[in-house]
């Protein structure tokens, strides 16, 4: 039998982002073939990852960043089974190493992204060998990513929940994108704008205004007048440059934006919450 050395674990380690024990047990089944070690970590992550195919993946990790030059923000979400592993510092790394390929390489979807190399593996294999260190059924679930002159993107602590927000020019304060961003998070909106909001919410709000009304007692000639009330209530409090600015409720945030520049407005965001 092949006596396996320090220096090769920790090699293969590197290589895979497994567990000191497993590398050293993928080596000394494999007789110190790299190649062959590598292919007994994914096939013993596939292995438990079958065993485990029935259980929910709910907790995890999510990231969000944006290219060196800003113009392009990417969003990854890698599940586990526990918050405990979810901390983990080197789970978290994982997943930041997944979010640097996808900023760095531009894949078009999930599958894609899940081909891509991580190290010297697909990320998919990557995946499945840190299934088979870590022992719970992990899932990278997520990606997304949006375009625009400037990207800001904000994840807050612990790694629950992530944004990104496009602007339609270059930020002349950063402090800015970040804002938005933050309040993208806080505040969950479902639109930009009321434009923006989808034809079944608006007509949805609409309804749930009229039956709110008739339930109050209110005539049946006031209903829609009534109705309208609300929904721009509703556009105010759920629509992104409508809503209060959360560090200082006296302006929303399209006139916090003007404040910066008269012509700068959100083109596009995303939010990402595991406890959504």
């Amino acid at each position: 039998m092949a006596e396996i050395s320090a220096g090769e674990v920790a090699k293969l380690r590197k290589i895979t982002g497994a567990g000191l024990m497993d590398c050293r047990e993928a080596l000394t089944h494999s007789g110190g073939d790299f190649d062959g070690a590598i292919e007994f970590l994914r096939k013993k992550g596939q292995k438990i990852a079958n065993k485990r195919s029935d259980r929910e993946a709910r907790e995890g990790c999510v990231l969000a960043g944006v290219t060196p030059d800003g113009k392009r923000g990417v969003m990854v979400v890698l599940n586990c089974e526990t918050d405990f592993v979810a901390k983990n510092e080197e789970f978290v790394a994982f997943t930041t190493s997944i979010l640097k390929v996808a900023i760095e390489k531009n894949p078009a979807s999930l599958t894609d992204l899940l081909a891509l190399p991580v190290g010297n593996v697909s990320i998919s294999d990557a995946i499945a060998s840190k299934i088979g260190a870590i022992g719970e059924k992990l899932e990278l679930s997520y990606y997304d990513k949006i375009e625009a002159t400037q990207v800001a993107f904000y994840i807050h602590a612990g790694n629950k929940i992530a944004t990104l927000v496009g602007f339609n020019k270059n930020l002349t304060d950063n402090q800015v994108g970040k804002d938005v961003a933050m309040q993208v998070c806080a505040m969950s909106p479902v639109a930009i704008d009321k434009d923006d909001c989808p034809k079944e919410v608006v007509e949805k709000e609409i309804e749930i205004g009229r039956d709110l009304a008739r339930q109050e007692g209110k005539p049946e000639a006031m209903l829609e007048k009534i109705a309208m009330g609300k929904l721009q209530k509703f556009f105010n409090e759920s629509t992104l440059l409508n809503q209060e600015f959360v560090k200082d409720n006296t302006m929303n945030i399209r006139q916090y934006l003007q404040k910066s520049d008269k012509d700068l407005t959100v083109t596009a965001f995303r939010r990402f919450s595991l406890n959504a």
